[in-house]
């Protein structure tokens, strides 16, 4: 079932409509099965292109016809014919142009664009509909500025004009068939996954979360050194507590440190202790938090911003179990199992001299490695809900929802942030809704809201040839499909509705191979 009220928010189909609108002068209207108007609702205050179309609304018998005609054009005309028509209007001098919209052979409406003339139309015929619009009520002098004011199109300009109503009907088809998929995939995933949806602290239904779980439970009960790598935000430390906490180590203590919050001698310090007089200001022993984490866990987070010779202190520490306090003599033995976390390349590391080798293998026994939220946006809704209830409760206040187009922009951004940046926009909406208990798209970030807005088409010039005016919209779409489908063609070619060969050949045409793109992109 389409959902029809959404297509009104889709960027593509809206600037299909003003192109039709501006260069044919023809208003769209989206049609279903049972042949009711969807983007229109009798005698709705409505804005038409044309003005044989605001003239026939504005009389009760002339609406009463357009919904009859539209039911006409479903059961007549399109509902069992695949191919788009070009079909009489209500008053029989002027032609209206029906798309067929079809979902794995189900019909599921059209797209109709009217009111448009052939160069061949006589004068006569005009004179005919002028009489018909008497018997529906329609006055004659507007009826007789309605149908001299409509465009005529030349026989090649209607191909052109085909082709973008046609262009119509596939956004909605591939709008809808996204949409279907996406819900059938989260379906499948929670049949696939159960209940299981937590692990500690951590929130998630996803295939990737999934496997991050058993992973966990695989190594809870050992003692190697892990490291986690992952970006900003994606809660290292969220798994490192889970590790601790479903490890033998669970009733000791829990230590962890940013190693990047330190310069090389507070970090020392921090780590390994100090005894007193060692340094200006250190007036007492103190114990580090080696020390502190003995037979627990100590977590190192951000380990790529140790410098080298801290990181020689470590790797003694790993293999010997043992160190020595700044400005000690004697060595002092723990056992503190170390879980370790970056968001750098190690490896390339390496490769320049920053870190070193037997020190990363050393703490890169057990290797996990967090998906980003993009990755996983089976979770988002979960996590939404989560972080919203959370929000209310420690607010005192009723518990909100995100309105469904406000949760679909959520969906659909790329969150460089991950789950830190989303739950930091929870809490803003929350402060934003006031006593609002759904929670419109409006209030969201910007960078949000306008998210799905910049991947789309921004504008189509409204000027000069039509064919080339196509093209550009072709080579477009092309060009921001290829880039999101990360060069998929056959993807791509399924998406709009072409054959794999011929999207090549577009491709070819426009010059939108990848290594070009990629090569402009850089100049």
């Amino acid at each position: 079932m389409l959902n029809w009220d959404e297509l009104k928010h889709i960027h593509v189909i809206r600037k299909l409509e003003e192109i039709l609108g501006d260069w044919f002068y023809t208003d769209i209207f989206f049609v279903d099965e049972k042949g009711e108007f969807q983007n229109w609702v009798p005698g709705e205050k409505k804005e038409f292109r044309n003005l044989l179309t605001s003239v026939l609304v504005s009389k009760p018998g002339g609406y009463q016809s357009l919904i009859q005609f539209g039911a006409q054009i479903v059961e007549k005309n399109i509902r069992s014919d695949k191919s788009t028509q070009l079909i009489d209007g209500i008053f029989g001098f002027e032609k209206v142009m029906a798309a067929r919209i079809a979902v794995d052979s189900e019909f599921l409406g059209c797209v109709v664009a009217m009111p448009v003339l052939g160069h061949d139309i006589l004068s006569a015929d005009k004179t005919k509909a002028k009489e018909l619009a008497k018997t529906l009520g329609l006055d004659a002098g507007d009826m007789d500025k309605a149908v001299n004011g409509i465009k005529a199109i030349s026989t090649a300009d209607m191909e052109y004009f085909r082709q973008l109503v046609e262009l119509v009907a596939q956004e909605i088809v591939t709008f809808h068939t996204e949409i279907s998929r996406r819900e059938e995939r989260i379906n499948a995933l929670n049949q696939e996954l159960g209940t299981r949806y937590r692990y500690d602290s951590m929130i998630g239904k996803s295939k990737p979360m999934q496997d991050l779980y058993a992973l966990l439970d695989k190594i809870k009960a050992s003692e190697s050194t892990v490291m986690i790598q992952g970006e900003n935000g994606t809660g290292k430390e969220l798994i490192a507590k889970a590790i601790h906490y479903n490890s033998p180590r669970k009733d000791a203590a829990f230590v962890t440190v940013n190693c990047s919050a330190f310069n090389e001698n507070l970090l020392d310090s921090e780590l390994f202790g100090h005894v007193k007089g060692a340094f200006t200001g250190a007036v007492k022993d103190k114990k580090g938090l080696f020390e502190s984490a003995d037979k627990g866990t100590l977590f190192l987070d951000e380990i790529g911003d140790m410098s080298p010779s801290m990181q020689v202190k470590l790797l003694r520490v790993l293999q010997e179990g043992t160190f020595i306090p700044v400005g000690g003599t004697e060595a002092r033995k723990v056992d503190v199992r170390v879980l370790a976390a970056t968001n750098k390349d190690l490896k390339e590391m390496i490769e320049t001299g920053a870190f070193r080798e037997d020190l990363y293998y050393r703490v890169n026994v057990i290797n996990i490695t967090v998906p980003p939220l993009r990755d996983r946006k089976e979770d988002i809704p979960l996590l939404v809900e989560f972080f919203m209830n959370r929000g209310c409760k420690e607010k005192g206040i009723p518990v909100k929802q995100l309105a469904k187009r406000a949760i679909e922009k959520v969906y659909d951004y790329a969150w460089p942030g991950n789950i830190r940046e989303l739950e930091n926009e929870i809490e803003r909406l929350l402060v934003l809704a006031g006593d609002e208990s759904k929670i419109s798209a409006d209030l969201l970030s910007n960078r949000i809201r306008e998210w799905g807005e910049k991947s789309k088409i921004q504008g189509v010039r409204l000027q000069g040839k039509l064919k080339d005016a196509l093209e550009e919209l072709e080579k477009t779409m092309i060009r921001e499909g290829l880039k999101r489908t990360n060069w998929n063609k056959s993807k791509l070619a399924k998406e709009l509705g072409i054959s794999r060969a011929g999207l090549i050949m577009k491709v070819e045409k426009y010059g939108l191979d990848k290594r070009r793109l990629m090569r402009s992109s850089n100049d």
